[in-house]
């Protein structure tokens, strides 16, 4: 088992001494960006690419195994996130490609990988899932923020305005997910 070092850690990404076989080299491109720092940006998109792969999952199985009186609106809620958290597993592993890298989006990969909490198998009630799926998205929008901040001080615009993109979706669904929960308003002082 890898220890994974504070950098790591903390970004949820690979650090240079971690890169995997299939990223320490790039394909060629003529991509303005420096092929060190194409590099460090494939390395990070790949830790958020096993993330959202991981919420993809994570989408499907609250959408095969829902059971309750609002079945049929959040099944089909569950199902529209799914298709949109597809696109965005689409545009950050075209984005790795697009710098020279290789996306690395297996299930044996994405297990390993991913910072998301395991989603639970056993689950009793739609109330349940609802909660399970936000926190899930919560936690890849966070992860997602983190990685806007990296693509900035790596000077990689397009990634951050691709992960800036993402987390508007993200934070969009969270809504839609969370309106099924509140009731009151709560103090927050």
């Amino acid at each position: 088992m890898t220890t994974k070092t504070a950098a790591s850690t903390r970004t949820g990404g690979a650090t240079p001494s971690e890169r995997t076989p299939a990223n320490t080299k790039l394909y060629r491109t003529k991509n303005d960006l420096p092929p060190a720092t194409r590099a460090q940006v494939a390395d990070l998109l790949n830790q958020r690419l096993a993330d959202c792969i991981d919420l993809q999952t994570q989408c499907k199985q609250a959408h095969w195994n829902l059971k309750g009186a609002n079945f049929i609106a959040l099944h089909k809620l569950f199902d529209e996130i799914n298709d949109s958290v597809e696109d965005y597993v689409d545009l950050i592993a075209e984005r790795i490609a697009q710098l020279g890298g290789i996306a690395e989006g297996t299930a044996r990969v994405v297990a390993e990988r991913s910072a998301l909490d395991v989603y639970p198998l056993v689950l009793e009630t739609s109330d349940e899932h609802v909660d399970a799926l936000s926190t899930a998205l919560a936690a890849f929008a966070r992860t997602a923020r983190l990685g806007i901040d990296e693509m900035d001080e790596l000077e990689d615009a397009v990634s951050s305005d691709i992960l800036t993109e993402i987390t508007r979706g993200v934070d969009q669904w969270l809504w839609f997910l969370e309106a099924h929960q509140q009731g009151e308003r709560v103090d927050i002082s």
